[in-house]
């Protein structure tokens, strides 16, 4: 997949939307642009954004703007345009279509879902964006939402279930497990005292972050995956504050310190507490340990 620097020479098929979750509709919509340039012999792109820190109006992140281009290169698009939302925020309607998807994008046939709005304000809604690319002879398409289990597929309703410790009904939702790509920082090195020697990522600004607890996950260095155990919560145990990801790779030995490491959440085991002794909180690093290895075995 390429960063869309310039006005492709091949007309596209493009996906419109913010796709913070890549989940089963936002897939959906993607898969349509894919269709189309398959069947007409076009490239396929997709357009999306970023916010620069919090997010104003699409509520926490659900996935990093890496992990989101990650799912949508493996999925096949061929071409990825991700501005800054400042940068096109104040466009009207009529200016977004030509200037991004005309100009930009060299766009035959576009697709959305059918809550998409777009311009200055949220003016234009699915019905002017069909009116405006009908009338620069491009096609547009509105994909009808996901559903599962009578109840539509929404990063709403994903986030409430990573919000309540519900990863594997998330992942689900999402069609691959939820995900973090975040830096190793130090932390307090008790996970080696213990036997239990263990990587610390932070959580940035503007990301959901599930439920406080532990999780059998899998970390993933250099392409190579390791079965985890990880802790995300305060460490109450240790008087700890800030609220950190804390993982023991199974198998994995070497300094990690400064390395960039994606980690999957697979299943939810108990929550973070305070336990009463050191050898209390050993037990349970053992217990997710183990159930780790089942889970992958």
């Amino acid at each position: 997949m390429k960063d869309l620097t310039a006005k492709p020479n091949q007309k596209t098929a493009v996906a419109l939307g913010y796709f913070d979750g890549v989940h089963l509709g936002h897939r959906r919509v993607l898969q349509g642009a894919l269709d189309a340039a398959e069947a007409n012999n076009w490239a396929s792109g997709v357009f999306t954004f970023y916010f620069d820190g919090l997010n104003p109006i699409k509520g926490s992140s659900i996935l990093s703007v890496d992990e989101r281009r990650r799912r949508m290169e493996e999925m096949g698009i061929n071409y990825y345009y991700c501005p800054g939302y400042e940068s096109f925020r104040d466009l009207s309607p009529e200016a977004f279509v030509q200037e991004v998807l005309v100009e930009k994008m060299n766009a035959a046939a576009v697709f959305t879902g059918d809550n998409f709005t777009f311009g200055k304000g949220g003016a234009g809604n699915v019905e002017l964006l069909s009116e405006l690319c009908r009338a620069r002879g491009i096609s547009h398409t509105q994909v009808d939402m996901q559903a599962e289990d009578g109840t539509l597929v929404s990063s709403t309703r994903i986030r409430g279930l990573l919000e309540a410790g519900e990863i594997a009904h998330a992942n689900m939702l999402l069609g691959a497990p939820y995900a973090v790509t975040l830096p190793v920082q130090p932390g307090k090195k008790l996970g080696g005292r213990l036997g239990f020697p263990t990587i610390n990522q932070r959580y940035p600004a503007g990301m959901l972050m599930p439920k406080q607890g532990v999780y059998i996950s899998r970390a993933e260095i250099n392409g190579v995956a390791y079965a985890a155990a990880t802790g995300l919560g305060s460490r109450p145990t240790v008087d700890g504050e800030d609220v950190t990801c804390e993982s023991f790779l199974i198998g994995f030995t070497g300094d990690l310190y400064g390395a960039t490491v994606r980690l999957e959440l697979h299943e939810y085991l108990e929550p973070t507490r305070k336990y009463a002794s050191l050898d209390e909180l050993h037990a349970c690093i053992e217990r997710a340990v183990k159930a780790a290895q089942e889970y992958f075995a």
